[in-house]
């Protein structure tokens, strides 16, 4: 779930609507209805595969041989749907576990997979697109972000983002530039 969630960046909400039918594993490829009943596909990575592969052979495991499987993907200890309340739930136990930061939500993985694909050169419209933002407005949230990323990879590597290696002359006559060697 939490994989699924980080590797696609969809909602909690478009995560607990999953059924069978909107996976495509070979493709790698989820059919997602987002808000206004907006379907879009988005891409999931190996790890999420690999994650969803060995949930569905527990998940197999759990029903009788030969009973009718629920059509959504992610279910709770009595075999229903999970409730975007439940996602949360199993969030904060896994923080918990972990040791992080109890203050991580779902939306806060969905922040990190835009934040991620920012960083790493995606173009706005295409991150717009996979979260499935109406507006580009509401895309450009996580530029901050990434703006800021791209300051502190300037200072650290820029040899003159720091203020040492500029030098000012002690009086307004003086020359900036050195003198050319002859």
């Amino acid at each position: 779930m939490l994989e699924v969630l980080y590797s696609s960046g969809i909602r909690v909400s478009e995560l607990v609507d999953l059924t069978f039918a909107d996976i495509d594993l070979q493709e790698g490829v989820l059919r997602v209805t987002g808000k206004g009943r907006k379907e879009r596909l988005t891409p999931i990575g190996s790890q999420a595969i690999r994650a969803l592969h060995k949930y569905f052979e527990m998940r197999s495991a759990a029903f009788p041989p030969g009973a009718p499987q629920p059509e959504k993907v992610f279910l709770n200890k009595h075999g229903q749907s999970l409730s975007t309340r439940s996602v949360r739930r199993k969030l904060d136990k896994y923080l918990q576990e972990a040791g992080l930061d109890p203050g991580i939500s779902p939306h806060t993985l969905r922040h990190s997979f835009a934040t991620h694909l920012l960083n790493n050169g995606a173009d706005l419209r295409s991150v717009q697109e996979l979260l499935g933002h109406q507006s580009l407005s509401t895309t450009q949230v996580y530029t901050h972000l990434t703006t800021s990323r791209v300051k502190q990879v300037y200072d650290q590597a820029h040899p003159r983002a720091h203020g040492a290696s500029i030098q000012h002359p002690s009086n307004p006559g003086e020359n900036y530039y050195p003198a050319k060697a002859g």
